[in-house]
């Protein structure tokens, strides 16, 4: 593939007007390839009954509050108070954890939170500006993300729903409300005006999309069921600091600001802090028996 090959591919993926609809896909990727693992018994959750909703619950009101109000904020904030007020997520993960799941972390750790929200504000301090709208949303987001991190937490444990019981049945459970919110908002109609639909390499490119927002979801379920919320959010936090490290060497778009390089290496420094003090705790946790990927048979 040439140079100018690569740049119409890259446009084509770029052009594609209706991020709901590209969810919608993840969704029904991820309801098919776990269906089709338990069919096949390579996995194991629970099948539907009556109880199932009341189990998953609020998980899939709190996804939808997250998808509506991360899409109302970016739109009201620039991208850089958006990085910053959505470091957020991790002192009120901080919090539920405590409220809801009975968590007590030490003072170190409470202090490498703040060093990553303190990083965040250094490094944005350049461009903070005020939209009460636009702040209201943001911090609605950050609360509604952390709250699903914390209760995925809980309803992952193999005695309820299990990590594969939370992704298939909250992606079933979303599926509709989704669908409906897209057609609300315009977004359904882009998708099927789009132009490309009989482009092979744009179909392969959106499956592959679908195929790699299953991989992100379940990534992110295992970081939590193995670990926390917290740890979940801390580690999303330093890959954003890792890919504006990265984009001062490749990419060429990172202007150099002074507030902006030290607020990036607090952030680093709290992030390693944290998991510094988190890897090399003494009250090591058992790890969870992953209960969902042994046969039934063997568990008799």
């Amino acid at each position: 593939m040439n140079e100018k090959q690569k740049r119409s591919a890259q446009a084509l993926v770029l052009s594609f007007p209706s991020p709901i609809v590209l969810g919608i896909g993840q969704m029904a990727t991820t309801i098919m390839i776990l269906y089709v693992f338990k069919l096949n018994k390579i996995i194991h959750f629970p099948d539907f009954d009556k109880k199932i909703p009341g189990k998953l619950f609020p998980l899939p009101l709190l996804y939808v509050g997250n998808h509506i109000s991360g899409l109302s904020s970016t739109r009201k904030l620039s991208l850089p108070m958006f990085t910053v007020l959505r470091k957020f997520t991790i002192p009120f993960t901080l919090l539920l954890e405590a409220i809801i799941l009975g968590k007590q972390y030490s003072l170190n750790i409470i202090l490498s939170v703040l060093a990553i929200v303190l990083g965040a504000f250094i490094a944005a301090g350049s461009d903070l500006t005020f939209n009460l709208e636009g702040y209201v949303f943001v911090f609605l987001n950050d609360i509604f993300t952390a709250a699903n991190g914390v209760y995925t937490k809980q309803k992952m444990d193999p005695k309820e729903l299990g990590k594969y019981g939370v992704l298939f049945y909250n992606a079933c459970f979303m599926l509709i409300p989704t669908l409906i919110i897209s057609v609300s908002t315009g977004d359904f109609q882009q998708a099927t005006e789009f132009r490309h639909w009989k482009n092979v390499l744009f179909i392969i490119q959106f499956l592959l999309s679908c195929l790699l927002g299953f991989l992100l979801m379940y990534s992110t379920a295992l970081c939590s069921y193995y670990n926390s919320a917290l740890t979940t959010a801390v580690v999303g936090a330093i890959k954003n600091v890792s890919v504006a490290y990265i984009g001062m060497l490749v990419g060429g778009d990172y202007i150099f600001s002074l507030l902006n390089f030290i607020g990036l290496n607090i952030c680093m420094a709290g992030g390693l802090r944290y998991s510094f003090l988190t890897l090399s705790s003494q009250l090591k946790p058992k790890q969870p028996v992953d209960e969902e990927s042994i046969p039934l048979d063997l568990k008799s």
